[in-house]
């Protein structure tokens, strides 16, 4: 370690501060604020339509906010487009994981290399094995057609491709949705060794514990609202948070 990377270390890339989101005259978002560092999992938990994927479109700029949204060291000013932030390293993985069915799974990692590649980058296939050796199962199924993988693999070709574009922030839609517990098992496990690297994780997730259980600290957003933060072992341990998102009988 030198002394210079140390200075890195809690690099803050994201501070969110007073965010509204609005549709039409209704408030979606009331005021939420949080802060992601370098090599830090930040997850937001929550019940279902309680905003968290508005949260994450207005953060990638696909819907119209007020407030302050601080990326990497510079505010965002409302005209830069979505292509810009992703030239930044800020990656969304949509909870649709949106893959070239027709298209292999190689050549899916390949596209996500792309904005690389055309701004002078040709590291793509040493990042590729960086990928593959997160996600064993994708080099097993490199030339595969994307559209024949299984869910769990469907969501590992997301991240991966994802990852291809070495994003400094990654936020992650609820990778866990639909997946069988082994597998869902399998992703916080690599989602939990990604913090390695260095990158920032944003996860929005249902499945509280499993979030909970790998992230550094937690937001808790209800109905538009931050209703409770800190550290992910404290929400953890916090009875609202158990009675709600933890709760032994009504889940598990």
């Amino acid at each position: 370690m030198s002394k210079h990377s140390h200075l890195h270390d809690h690099e803050v890339i994201l501070d969110v501060k007073d965010l509204r989101v609005s549709y039409g005259k209704v408030e979606a978002l009331h005021g939420i604020s949080l802060t992601i560092r370098r090599g830090e999992i930040v997850s937001v938990i929550g019940p279902n339509g309680a905003g968290k994927t508005t949260l994450l479109t207005a953060l990638m700029g696909l819907l119209p906010a007020q407030g302050e949204i601080i990326y990497m060291g510079h505010p965002r000013r409302p005209e830069d487009e979505v292509e810009a932030l992703v030239g930044h390293g800020m990656t969304l993985v949509p909870e649709k994981r949106e893959l070239f069915a027709e298209m292999s799974v190689e050549d899916n990692l390949l596209l996500g290399a792309f904005d690389r590649y055309r701004s002078g980058h040709r590291d793509q296939m040493d990042t590729m094995d960086e990928v593959f050796e997160l996600f064993p199962r994708l080099e097993e199924r490199r030339d595969q057609l994307a559209g024949t993988l299984s869910g769990g693999e469907r969501q590992m070709l997301a991240m991966g491709r994802a990852l291809m574009a070495k994003p400094k922030l990654l936020m992650l839609d609820e990778p866990s949705l639909g997946l069988a517990p082994l597998i869902i098992k399998e992703i916080f496990r690599i989602i939990a060794a990604l913090k390695e690297t260095g990158v920032a994780i944003l996860l929005i997730e249902q499945n509280a514990r499993a979030a909970l259980q790998i992230s550094d600290y937690g937001y808790v957003l209800e109905t538009g609202e931050v209703s409770l933060a800190g550290p992910s072992q404290e929400l953890a341990a916090d009875p609202r948070v158990i009675e709600s998102y933890l709760g032994l009988g009504h889940k598990h």
